[in-house]
C-alpha cells in the first residue's frame, strides 16, 4: 500500500510539475494537491504546490469581499484543528487555505501553525519562504515573515526582511529598532564577515588588538600556519568554556580540514555529535565527508609509498564505509531526498536494482537530483531487462534537459541503443546523431554510427 501510494503521489507530482512549467496552474495545483496528501511528508512536493498557488492566485486569485469570507471560513477551520491538536489535518486544510490566497498575512500564519502543530517545522519553513519571496510591496506581511525569522534566530533572514521593510518604511523607528537588533545579531553570528575586505575593517570595530586579529584570521578563505594555529587555540578555549556550542566546534572541525588534519577533525566532529545528544544532519554530513577525506589521504599516501595492496585493502574498507554510512544516514533522515539519491547510485553500483529503485523513485522529488535520479532508474530498468520502463524515464528526462551537457548525451545515447536492440535503426541512427553532433569521442558512438548506417544500407539495398 505504501509503495502504491509513493508512486500516486510521484505520477502527480511529475503531471504537476508539467503543468505549472506550462503555465496551466489550475492543473498544477489541482495534481499537486493530491500528490501532497498521497505523501504529506515530501518536502520537495510541498514547495512545488506552494509556487504553483501563487503563480495560481497572482493570475486567477479573487481578492472580494466573498473571497476574504471564504478565507475566514477557512483559516477558522484551520485553527480549529491545530486547537485540538490535529496537525495533519490542520496542514490539509491550510493547503485549500493557502489555494485561495497564499499571499494573505492571516493565511500564512495559519499554515504555518498547523506545520508547527504537525511538527513539521521544515514545512512551516517552506510557507515563509515563499512568503518572504513574494512579498516585497506587502509590509504588513513582510513584518510576518521578519518576525518569524527572528523567533526562529535565523538572523541573517530577519536582517534582510528587516532591511525591506525599512524600505517600505522609512523613519519608522520601530522598524529601525528592529533592523538594528537583527544587524547586531547576524554580525556576531557571522564572525563580522560584513566588514571583510574594507579598510581597517575588523580594526575599526573593536578595540582590542589581540581580538582583531583573531577575527581576521577567521575572515580568511583558508587559514593556514600561524593563523591557523591562534584559530585553534581560540576554539578550544571557547569549547572548553561553552562545551554545547556547536557553532564552535564545527569551525574548529573545518580549520582542521582546510589543514588537511582529518585524524582531528573526526575527533571533534565525534564529540560534537556526543555531546549535541541530538540528531544533527550537518553534523553527521562533515563528518561522513571528512571520514572519506581521511581515506583517500591514507590511500594515496599508501600508493606513494608503493604499497599497493594496502591501499586496494583500504580502497575497499572506504567503499564499505560509504555505503554503510549512507545507509544508516537514510534511516536516521529518511525525508532528505539527497541522501536516497546518493543511496540508490550505491545500490545500483553494486547491482541492487530493486533496492535502488526504491531509492531512487523517491529521489526523483528532488529538483536538485531528478533528473540523474530518472537515468538511474533507467538504467536500473534496463538491468533487469524492463526495456519500456527504461525508455520512459529517460524520454522524461530528455524533456527535461534543455541543452546537450553530459548527463543528456548519457540520455540520449541509452535511448539509441534501446532503439537499436528493438530494430529501430533508423531512431537509433537520429539518436546517436544528434549525440555525435555535440561530441564526437563519446563512448562508442562513432563505431555505432557506422555499423548502424551500414545495416541500414544494406536494409534498403
Amino acid at each position: 500500500m505504501a509503495v502504491d501510494l509513493a508512486q500516486k503521489a510521484q505520477n502527480f507530482t511529475n503531471r504537476g510539475r508539467q503543468a505549472l512549467e506550462t503555465g496551466n496552474y489550475d492543473l498544477a495545483v489541482d495534481m499537486l494537491l493530491e500528490a501532497v496528501s498521497a505523501a504529506p511528508d515530501i518536502l520537495e512536493t510541498r514547495k512545488l504546490l506552494r509556487a504553483a498557488q501563487i503563480a495560481n492566485f497572482r493570475r486567477n486569485g479573487k481578492t472580494g469581499l466573498g473571497a476574504k469570507i471564504s478565507c475566514m471560513l477557512a483559516r477558522n477551520k484551520v485553527m480549529g484543528l491545530v486547537k485540538k491538536g490535529a496537525g495533519d489535518e490542520a496542514m490539509a486544510e491550510a493547503e485549500k487555505l493557502l489555494t485561495m490566497n497564499p499571499l494573505d498575512p492571516d493565511n500564512i500564519e495559519a499554515a504555518v501553525k498547523a506545520a508547527e502543530a504537525a511538527g513539521k517545522a521544515d514545512h512551516a519553513a517552506i510557507t515563509i519562504e515563499a512568503a518572504y519571496e513574494c512579498s516585497n510591496k506587502d509590509p504588513s506581511l513582510l513584518e510576518r515573515v521578519a518576525t518569524y525569522y527572528t523567533m526562529a534566530k535565523s538572523w541573517d533572514k530577519a536582517r534582510d526582511a528587516y532591511r525591506k521593510l525599512s524600505e517600505l518604511k522609512p523613519g519608522d523607528q520601530r522598524v529601525l529598532g528592529m533592523l538594528k537588533n537583527a544587524e547586531a545579531q547576524a554580525t556576531m553570528n557571522s564572525g563580522w564577515t560584513e566588514t571583510a575586505g574594507k579598510k581597517g575593517g575588523f580594526q575599526n570595530l573593536i578595540a582590542n588588538k589581540e581580538q582583531a586579529a583573531k577575527l581576521d584570521a577567521a575572515n580568511k578563505a583558508v587559514v593556514t600556519g600561524d593563523d591557523a594555529e591562534l584559530l585553534i587555540q581560540e576554539k578550544i578555549k571557547q569549547i572548553e568554556a561553552e562545551p554545547k556550542n556547536m557553532n564552535a566546534r564545527r569551525a574548529l572541525a573545518r580549520i582542521y580540514i582546510q589543514g588537511k588534519r582529518y585524524y582531528e577533525a573526526i575527533d571533534v566532529l565525534q564529540k560534537a555529535i556526543e555531546v549535541s545528544g541530538t540528531m544533527d544532519p550537518e553534523l553527521d554530513r562533515m563528518l561522513s565527508q571528512t571520514k572519506v577525506q581521511y581515506y583517500d589521504q591514507q590511500i594515496a599516501a599508501l600508493r606513494e609509498q608503493g604499497e599497493n595492496e594496502k591501499a586496494d585493502q583500504m580502497e575497499t574498507e572506504k567503499n564499505q564505509f560509504v555505503f554503510d554510512d549512507l545507509a544508516q544516514r537514510v534511516e536516521r533522515y529518511p525525508n532528505d531526498l539527497h541522501l536516497r539519491f546518493e543511496l540508490g547510485k550505491q545500490y545500483f553500483t553494486y547491482g541492487y536494482y530493486d533496492d535502488a529503485l526504491t531509492h531512487l523513485q523517491l529521489a526523483q522529488k528532488s529538483p536538485k537530483d531528478r533528473l540523474w535520479a530518472l537515468y538511474y532508474l533507467a538504467m536500473c530498468f534496463l538491468n533487469q531487462g524492463q526495456t519500456d520502463m527504461a525508455v520512459m524515464q529517460l524520454e522524461t528526462a530528455r524533456d527535461a534537459l534543455p541543452m546537450m551537457d553530459d548527463l543528456k548525451k548519457k540520455v540520449v545515447y541509452q535511448l539509441g541503443l534501446c532503439a537499436e536492440s528493438s530494430g529501430d535503426l533508423e531512431k537509433a541512427y537520429q539518436y546517436y546523431k544528434d549525440v555525435y553532433s555535440t561530441d564526437v569521442g563519446f563512448e562508442d558512438l562513432g563505431d555505432r554510427m557506422l555499423a548502424v548506417s551500414q545495416a541500414l544500407k544494406a536494409k534498403q539495398g
